[in-house]
């Protein structure tokens, strides 16, 4: 056993799951960063934030199906096939309960192989829209240009290559506004990235619901209505013909009235049922403990009962006990999850009057309104969700239409890169660290080590998971007050010279500023 033991931490399956995410990155590349260039380049200039708009939705459409496809692998215990369902003494509820997660890692990965055959297909250039075909001649003529430059640039060496990506990147640093998005972007990605790493949990945990009901109903409540919000900002954009200042105007409105509304989270409030030795004591007094040692009462003693063992039974006096020894049972009758303990000395000693003393396998039911109020959170998410993504698209038109023709595959690239690298890799990580400090009761590894957390101090869990991201996000309005009077100045600038200009001039200045 001690061998087995030394080599449990010592497993490499997790470069399996590293090499995987790098590739899938390198996969992502051409289609986000390059694909959105592409686009830019040859649209029309109202046309573009329409036919992004739909290419973010399409981005959504796919979460949401993984949603659905994860909630129904959740719902499937992990070792699917190798074990008998009749002899899972657990419920998907319990903390303990652990998904067939690798089944939609196989599938998605299968479905990303076809989907990436279309792409072999696509031209290297494209008319731009709303120009006609050139005479047959000139576009022979073309064609030959094209295959030469293609040539000269196939000769470009490493050294060339690295010259322009310097100036490039300087001109991007220089670039105010650029750098000013890229600050908002990585705080709000972080705050929201973090929210939805957590959120399953987080309904797990608040609510009571298991962790294939807590993906489906983020699945279901959220990603929706974010693809009919990118739709329409989209569509808003390319009807009216916003341009830069005016779409940076809407994004930080919109923004910030989601922002506000997303304070009334605080309010939906619902407490988990009260468990003996953490939450509660053995008497039913209202305590919050981290020591093990308050595990033990009077009642339970001399039973000699293991403290690291996490094995919830609910008594039914409505009161969890961690285990049926620590809940003083002496019988137990049935099998697997129809089992039921009898004779509990603990839930006797809480003052509950009938003689008839048991308890069943999992943990208590919440308050009678935590569905009630998973609605109401649910609703409320929904319409934030809703307002945000109506903001999403002018934001990122504020980013395109900041960058110079040569600049956007490059500038679009490194917006990605900073987003992930900055944002999308560290919040998951301090999140975790943060909600890990809430943990009320460890679970314990084969080897005696400390496991997962079985149960959270739902106040202090609730303040962190909805107080970091506001404090975040509200620090990212700085930044975009800041690209407002930037873009604001420039309008007046540029009306200026405007006005002393010729018309024809003027017409061509209105079209760049769109």
């Amino acid at each position: 056993m001690g061998t087995k033991c030394e080599k449990e931490p010592g497993s490499l399956l997790w470069i399996f799951v590293m090499v995987g995410n790098i590739v899938r990155g390198m996969g992502e590349t051409p289609i986000m960063p390059l694909g959105i260039s592409y686009l830019e380049d040859f649209a029309k200039a109202e046309n573009s934030p329409f036919y992004i708009g739909c290419l973010h939705t399409a981005t959504v459409i796919g979460p949401f199906l993984g949603f659905l496809l994860g909630s129904f692998c959740a719902e499937l215990f992990v070792d699917l096939g190798s074990v008998d369902a009749e002899d899972i003494s657990i419920t998907p509820t319990d903390a303990r309960w652990v998904g067939a997660w690798w089944l939609g890692i196989l599938i998605c990965a299968s479905l990303n192989l076809l989907a990436g055959i279309p792409f072999w297909f696509l031209p290297k250039s494209l008319v731009k829209e709303g120009e006609t075909n050139e005479p047959e001649e000139t576009s022979k003529k073309s064609i030959v240009l094209l295959q030469e430059n293609d040539k000269n640039e196939a000769k470009q060496t490493i050294c060339e290559i690295a010259k322009d990506f310097i100036p490039f990147l300087k001109a991007l640093f220089h670039n105010p506004v650029y750098m000013l998005f890229i600050c908002i972007t990585v705080l709000q990605f972080s705050a929201f990235n973090g929210m939805i790493s957590f959120m399953p949990k987080y309904l797990e945990q608040q609510f009571g619901k298991s962790a294939s009901d807590a993906i489906f109903l983020i699945g279901v409540y959220n990603l929706p209505v974010i693809c009919v919000g990118y739709f329409f900002g989209g569509l808003l954009m390319k009807k009216f013909k916003i341009n830069i200042y005016q779409a940076a105007n809407i994004a930080f409105w919109v923004s910030l009235l989601e922002y506000l509304l997303y304070f009334a989270a605080y309010w939906t409030v619902c407490d988990t049922s009260p468990v003996a030795g953490l939450t509660v004591s053995y008497e039913g007094i209202q305590q919050v403990s981290y020591a093990e040692n308050t595990l033990l009462a009077d009642c339970n003693r001399d039973c000699d009962c293991p403290l690291k063992i996490w094995d919830p039974v609910c008594g039914n006096n409505g009161i969890t006990y961690v285990s049926p020894c620590l809940a003083g049972c002496n019988v137990s009758r049935g099998t697997g999850k129809n089992m039921v303990f009898a004779n509990c000395t603990c839930v006797a000693a809480s003052g509950f009057s009938s003689q008839n003393v048991s308890a069943i396998l999992g943990q208590c039911d919440g308050e009678e309104n935590c569905d009630k109020m998973l609605h109401y959170f649910l609703i409320l998410s929904l319409v934030c969700s809703f307002i945000f993504s109506l903001a999403a698209m002018p934001g990122y038109m504020v980013l395109i239409r900041s960058l110079k023709p040569e600049e956007k595959s490059f500038g679009v690239g490194i917006h990605g890169l900073a987003s992930r690298l900055f944002a999308g890799i560290p919040s998951p990580i301090y999140f975790g660290a943060l909600i890990d400090t809430t943990c009320l009761k460890w679970g314990t590894t084969t080897c005696g080590g400390e496991g997962a957390c079985r149960m959270y101090d739902i106040v202090t869990y609730r303040w962190l998971y909805l107080g970091v991201p506001a404090i975040i996000r509200g620090v990212s309005y700085i930044p975009s007050a800041l690209i407002l009077l930037i873009l604001k100045k420039k309008l007046k600038s540029e009306s200026k010279v405007l006005l002393n200009a010729p018309v024809e001039m003027q017409d061509k200045e209105q079209e760049a500023l769109q």
